[in-house]
């Protein structure tokens, strides 16, 4: 069978990546010499990581892309990320690489353990913060760990296909047409002249808020308005928080930390989702670009709508009295910082939680599902549908209705005053019905596999965790709620929100257009 693409280039490409990958892990390395924990657990995989890119790189040592390369090279780049992610974790034998048991229809201990170990990494490069990791404590798992856990989030949250561009020449040839099969949204702002300079400017803005939040977050800790927030978990959460990961060394999420932590988070979670392209034009000093910008205001008047929604319903009693949240019924300040810090989170694809709102009624659950189908920005880290795509679909109906009345009229959809291509308003219709069709047939299969090994699972919880991971968000409801765990799930299912985890990240159309290139050309 041919596959219609020179997969010797995109693996060849691939050594490169995974060569540079091996560098990532001085992080937890350092974290491992301070704490004196899992040093050669880190020493090992960054050799191992190092040895296989190497051995890739010479599958095709001069690579030249074309379009289906490309699309076939950062599929396989953000798998072999994965792939890659649960070496340390299988070397560690934490959690995931434990021998679990048995479950009833699981492939047995060992497969389990890799299934369980790819499950955490997928999730992480993916920013989708969904964990079968168990307990999650330092007296469990080992800081370097946990940091490598927090670290592969921030490193997939801009892309790491956008981070290969911006400093390495090797890629960056190519950089045009990877960024456009890898960048979140319809469409990609080219902000400079080159294509590297472009993802740089992106990466260093990335970076730069991820330095104002750390800052931000220990210097509480120094002022005595934030004890646990030590140095470890500021930089642990400053890696989660931007790239909408929300994965947290606590194993009560962002609930751990006070109040005012609490309201710190809020804005730094509601900055990724916004699209970093327009905070470029501001550092220029061209703020109108961004008030002016249709769907910056759209995604702000969500957040503002359904959070205001949300606290009237908590303040009125959709919380128990009694929760990890603390009292809500009677309480405003307590009411709109719940509401606002669970919004900001699931709206955009974080995963962060201050209250387990798994246990809220139903009105406050379906307005926090409905947040969850909403999604961040193009051009942000968040997840889910995006804005913008939703801004398209109303424009199109609109006029489909209106054009049936008129059917002489010729009427362009505008975004800001510019005209959307046709050819975006085709794909974004196609992702739209992929979206939805992949998350309805995989919430069905969810409930039948688990009933299979004698697990039920109630209709929010088979929904809720399809959409959670096809839209990289994390946490559902139910068992699968934010301070809950995937790891009840058998194997065949985790295999799934693998994938869904994979393709969701990609927006769809990269991974399904390879195997459709491959059968095609059969």
């Amino acid at each position: 069978m041919s596959w219609g693409v020179n997969w010797k280039a995109s693996v060849g490409l691939l050594g490169v990546g995974i060569k540079y990958l091996a560098v990532t892990l001085l992080v937890p390395l350092i974290v491992a010499v301070a704490y004196g924990e899992d040093i050669w657990v880190f020493l090992v995989s960054m050799a191992l990581v190092a040895a296989l890119g190497f051995a890739v790189e010479r599958v095709d040592p001069d690579p030249d892309l074309g379009p289906r390369e490309a699309l076939l090279f950062v599929s396989l780049a953000w798998l072999a990320a994965a792939v890659i992610g649960t070496i340390p974790y299988l070397l560690a034998g934490y959690g995931t690489a434990s021998t679990i048991g048995l479950q009833t229809g699981s492939l047995g201990a060992f497969t389990e353990s890799i299934v369980n170990a790819l499950f955490e990494s997928m999730s992480g490069f993916t920013t989708t913060g969904a964990t079968v990791l168990g307990e999650i404590s330092t007296d469990q798992h080992s800081h370097a760990v946990l940091m490598w856990r927090q670290l592969t989030q921030w490193l997939g949250g801009m892309g790491i296909i956008v981070l290969m561009i911006a400093i390495l020449p090797e890629v960056a040839v190519n950089g045009a047409q990877l960024m456009d099969s890898e960048a979140p949204g319809p469409e990609l702002q080219k902000l400079t002249p080159k294509i590297a300079e472009t993802a740089r400017a992106l990466w260093l803005i990335y970076f730069g808020f991820t330095v104002l939040m750390i800052a931000v977050l220990y210097g509480l800790h120094l002022v005595g308005m934030a004890p646990k927030m030590n140095l470890f978990n500021a930089i642990a959460h400053g890696f989660t928080a931007l790239p909408t990961g929300g994965f947290s060394p606590k194993a009560d999420s962002i609930a751990a930390f006070s109040a005012v932590v609490q309201w710190v988070f809020i804005p730094f979670m509601l900055v990724a989702g916004v699209n970093f392209a327009l905070f470029w034009h501001v550092l220029r000093g061209e703020v109108e670009v961004m008030l002016e910008n249709a769907e910056f205001r759209a995604y702000a008047g969500a957040v503002a709508v359904v959070t205001a929604v949300l606290a009237v319903l908590l303040f009125r009693g959709a919380a128990p009295t009694i929760e990890l949240g603390g009292a809500t019924q009677g309480v405003a300040e307590n009411s709109l910082r719940q509401a606002a810090f669970q919004v900001s989170s699931l709206l955009n694809s974080t995963g962060y939680a201050t209250a387990d709102f798994a246990q809220w009624d139903t009105d406050a659950q379906i307005l926090l599902m409905f947040a969850m189908f909403i999604g961040g920005s193009a051009g942000s880290t968040g997840g889910g549908v995006k804005i913008v795509r939703w801004l398209v679909v109303g424009k199109a109906i609109r006029r489909e209705l209106f054009t049936s009345a008129h059917p002489d009229v010729v009427q362009p959809i505008r975004l800001s005053g510019n005209i959307v291509d046709e050819d975006a308003i085709r794909g974004i219709m196609a992702f739209t019905v992929l979206y939805f069709v992949l998350f309805g047939v995989s919430a069905v299969f969810l409930s039948l596999d688990a009933a299979r090994i004698g697990v039920q699972l109630t209709m929010l919880e088979s929904t809720s965790a399809s959409l959670a991971t096809i839209g990289n968000i994390g946490p559902g409801f139910g068992r699968v709620g934010p301070f809950g765990s995937y790891l009840f799930f058998p194997d065949t299912s985790k295999l799934l929100m693998v994938f869904l985890m994979w393709v969701g990240r990609l927006e769809i159309v990269p991974v399904l257009a390879v195997f459709i290139s491959a059968v095609d050309s059969r």
